[in-house]
């Protein structure tokens, strides 16, 4: 091979050995079910969090943490659950639901308490959940993005040493 011809070949550019545009739709399928998850995740923050504030809930004095504030969010809907709890527990002297008598009037109570947790909880769980899909949503993306970056880039020929 001459030299002339070796200049030539090195640095050329090939197309792949084999087509790459399965690669490349799995790529953009995975850039748009990120966006879908972001925007997912996103509204459904958003409406739970408007639901939580509709309830006009303050979180009182005696909270471990954000009194006064309206609950909005997963930190204040957790700190309001556990004050709830706190109160439960402090009205009926330390005992659960189950220990209490079935006519002891505190039951009602103690019910109410264990309903209005497990509601905040599980808006706890809402804003998890809907965190998780955003972090999943921009993986997605990522993996997404590199992945048809991959499949487009052009295959660099280097030729062999000529002996």
């Amino acid at each position: 091979m001459t030299e002339d011809a070796a200049a030539r070949l090195e640095g050329s550019v090939e197309p792949p050995a084999r087509k790459l545009g399965g690669v490349k739709a799995v790529g953009i399928l995975g850039i748009l079910a990120g966006v879908v998850l972001i925007v997912t995740g996103i509204v459904v923050w958003i409406m739970v969090s408007g639901q939580l504030q509709a309830e006009r809930i303050t979180i009182p004095d005696d909270a471990m943490a954000f009194q006064g504030q309206t609950v909005a969010g997963p930190f204040t809907a957790f700190v309001q659950a556990d004050i709830i709890q706190h109160h439960a527990v402090e009205a009926s002297e330390g005992r659960t639901y189950a220990e209490l008598e079935q006519d002891d009037p505190l039951r009602a109570t103690m019910s109410n308490a264990s309903f209005l947790r497990a509601s905040l909880f599980t808006s706890v769980v809402s804003f998890g959940v809907a965190a998780f899909a955003i972090g999943i949503g921009i993986l997605s993306i990522m993996f997404g993005w590199a992945l048809h970056r991959l499949a487009s880039a052009p295959v660099v020929v280097r030729p062999a040493a000529v002996v």
